[in-house]
């Protein structure tokens, strides 16, 4: 499902919400899904080159992006999001439409496999697929529509990026640390238990703990084995608590600060973070070379970009007419609705 979460969220910089704009708890009934209500068939909004949108497509537009983030219930009403909605699906429209027969096929492909891993996804959900389309008041084309804009669009952009860009933006990034990796081995001693978040010692006991573990390391004990009997991290202590060129990036400030600076091969003194105290060895440090991998990541951050940008200054020249209600006022800044979940901060205790 990541795939297709990405999909959606290409277009964050214009998918601002106002913040507080609605209060309602989010719901998956019928009568939920329509944003706007009225005749399906009535034109909502047209733009340049005879497009037009009528109001059932922008209700199902906006509806399979609810099924996959039920928390945007709650905003189907508010005219700064039907708003947000509309830019986005008008440049979707607009950018799918001048894909190539290349890209289109190459999207095509996606798209089939997308959909199968979406059919059997909500297949194995309590009612099935059929409730799912049920509850959202949608139908499978109307998924399949959708990702074929998304995957469209995305595909054309992608295929403007040049090879000079990407290594521009890769040394520009890089100058940035960025890409910055590093071999890390750690032994943790927490807080809180990670799996229930139950006390399980305090700071002063923490310290002392960390404090024995570094005498024994610093008379020749073995880290491996000391970080299998005492590191309360679930993410490394299995692995004799080493991290093997990890993203230092990920980390939480004080993790990163010491697998940054710290001398290499050296047994540290207790590192304090959210998560308690490490007793950290930094075995290397490098950046990460540009792969095919990172080449396929810099090409996607500069395809959204350029989407963003498009979005955010054509748009507004695109547009002829629009129906539906304004906003009385700028909506804050705010993540995109339709991003992609946050990684649980719980999957390991080095993490942000």
């Amino acid at each position: 499902m990541v795939a297709l979460l990405l999909a959606f969220s290409v277009l964050s910089a214009c998918g601002n919400k106002k913040e507080g704009a609605a209060t309602a708890s989010p719901s998956t009934s019928p009568s939920a899904t329509a944003a706007t209500a009225g005749n399906p068939s009535d034109v909502i909004a047209t733009y340049k080159e005879g497009g037009k949108i009528t109001r059932g497509e922008f209700n199902s537009f906006i509806s399979v992006n609810k099924m996959f983030s039920p928390q945007l219930a709650q905003f189907m009403t508010d005219p700064a999001f039907q708003q947000d909605m509309l830019k986005q699906m008008v440049t979707f429209r607009v950018l799918s439409a001048k894909a190539d027969d290349k890209v289109k096929a190459d999207a095509d492909k996606q798209v089939t496999e997308q959909m199968k891993a979406i059919t059997d996804y909500f297949g194995k959900q309590e009612g099935g697929m059929d409730k799912q389309l049920k509850d959202n008041g949608i139908e499978l084309k109307d998924i399949e529509s959708l990702m074929k804009m998304s995957f469209y669009t995305m595909g054309s952009m992608e295929s403007k990026i040049t090879d000079q860009a990407v290594q521009d933006s890769y040394k520009e990034q890089a100058a940035t640390h960025a890409f910055d990796i590093a071999t890390v081995s750690h032994i943790l001693i927490s807080l809180k238990d990670a799996a229930t978040q139950k006390d399980l010692r305090t700071k002063d006991e923490a310290l002392a703990r960390a404090k024995e573990v570094k005498g024994k390391l610093d008379k020749g004990g073995d880290f491996a084995a000391l970080a299998k009997e005492y590191s309360d991290d679930p993410g490394s202590k299995d692995a004799g608590g080493t991290y093997k060129d990890a993203d230092i990036n990920q980390w939480v400030p004080e993790f990163k600060q010491a697998a940054s600076t710290l001398p290499l091969n050296t047994i540290s003194d207790p590192v304090e973070s959210s998560f308690g105290y490490h007793v950290m060895k930094v075995e290397s440090r490098s950046t990460k070379p540009l792969d095919d991998t990172l080449k396929t990541q810099i090409k996607s951050q500069l395809a959204e970009k350029s989407l963003s940008e498009f979005a955010e200054k054509e748009y507004p020249n695109l547009i002829q007419t629009n129906n539906l209600p304004k906003p009385e006022a700028s909506p804050a800044p705010a993540a995109s609705p339709a991003a992609s979940p946050a990684a649980s901060p719980a999957a390991s205790p080095a993490a942000k």
